[in-house]
């Protein structure tokens, strides 16, 4: 039975407030209970919500606004400060993770090209987990926050690089080509959201910044409006908003940005990971089962290890070695997008994308 729009988003969020409840009392993170949300209500539980299709295409907002956000919190001063050592620990671990994940992939049967996406989803921390575990009560946990937010900052430069690749191969024909022409795309689209922020956009911030409700819609103009130029010229819409928050990064508006869209993110990102869930078909589980419990523990389990060392090796004290692996000890919601592009793309099917 097909249901409006209307009773969908009240079955996801009503339902959601429910399970969300239950998670908590549970001790379990939200997200959890979205996705199994999905699951329960989707084509492959009850059937209660049929047209997957269409919440995942709304939920693709969240996404937008998700990278929008994750490009505001990316300033270059605070990434400079730690630039080396973050560099070494994003590059050097990223380099382990991928080569357990392609091992991994191998070991299971799957192939070559799968192996590498199976390794390129292990690369990445959770901005979202670390941002929210970071300490800041003492001297010591102050430097162990500045170490997380550069890996992860570095680690998101990585994954826009990734979706980029993503992207070129989705475009079908000459793969070196279009990868290519994607390289080149995006200084053009740097260069001209750059020119338009400082010349344009910033004017009209400076002039009319007291009245909040204009700076709230041209902050979400300028994010839509980026993402559909770097659409409409070959990108991808998430990109796009990621370079349109990186552009407004060091504005003195940027924090009121953040402040006032993240309830806006939030609605969209429900639907998301309920879109997630819904779009999961639980007949292969049997399939993927041990690869998927194997990389779960390879993440949880062992990168909290690799990072404490590297930190160690790079002088770090072993207690915040020890404590900074285990705050990005798990896979990024990079990694679900990077997933789910990967499918929209032709690089993998459903069955890759499942794990």
């Amino acid at each position: 039975m097909q249901h409006s729009i209307e009773f969908s988003i009240f079955l996801i969020f009503t339902s959601a407030a429910i399970f969300a409840t239950v998670a908590l009392y549970a001790r379990q993170a939200m997200i959890v209970a979205y996705i199994l949300l999905g699951l329960l209500l989707g084509p492959w539980g009850v059937a209660l919500i049929t047209d997957a299709k269409l919440i995942s295409e709304i939920s693709n907002i969240g996404i937008i606004f998700l990278l929008y956000l994750l490009g505001l919190d990316l300033l270059p001063q605070q990434l400079w400060k730690m630039l080396r050592e973050a560099l070494v620990v994003t590059l050097t671990s990223s380099a382990i993770f991928f080569i357990l994940g392609f091992i991994v992939g191998v070991l299971f049967g799957y192939e070559y090209l799968k192996a590498v996406l199976i390794g390129s989803i292990m690369m990445f921390s959770s901005t979202i987990i670390g941002l929210k575990l970071l300490p800041t009560s003492i001297l010591h946990h102050k430097h162990t926050g500045q170490i997380i937010i550069s890996v992860l900052l570095l680690q998101d430069l990585l994954a826009i690089i990734v979706l980029l690749l993503l992207q070129g191969y989705g475009k079908g024909g000459n793969l070196m080509i279009d990868i290519t022409s994607q390289l080149l795309y995006l200084p053009f689209l740097i260069t001209v959201v750059f020119l338009f922020e400082r010349y344009i956009l910033f004017k009209l911030i400076a002039r009319f910044e007291q009245i909040h409700e204009y700076i709230f819609l041209l902050a979400i103009a300028w994010c839509l409006g980026v993402a559909e130029f770097a659409h409409f010229i070959g990108l991808s819409h998430e990109i796009g908003a990621f370079i349109a928050g990186v552009t407004l990064a060091s504005s003195p508006i940027a924090l009121f940005i953040t402040e006032r869209l993240k309830p806006l993110r939030d609605f969209f990102l429900i639907i998301f990971f309920f879109s997630l869930g819904a779009g999961f078909n639980i007949s292969i589980i049997d399939e993927i089962f041990l690869p998927a419990i194997t990389l779960a523990l390879l993440a949880v389990l062992v990168k909290p290890i690799i990072f404490s060392h590297i930190l160690h090796f790079e002088g770090e004290k072993r207690h915040i070695a020890n404590e900074s692996g285990v705050r990005l000890g798990q896979i990024s919601e990079f990694s679900l997008l990077i997933s789910v592009l990967a499918v929209k793309s032709g690089f993998v099917g459903e069955h890759i994308s499942s794990l």
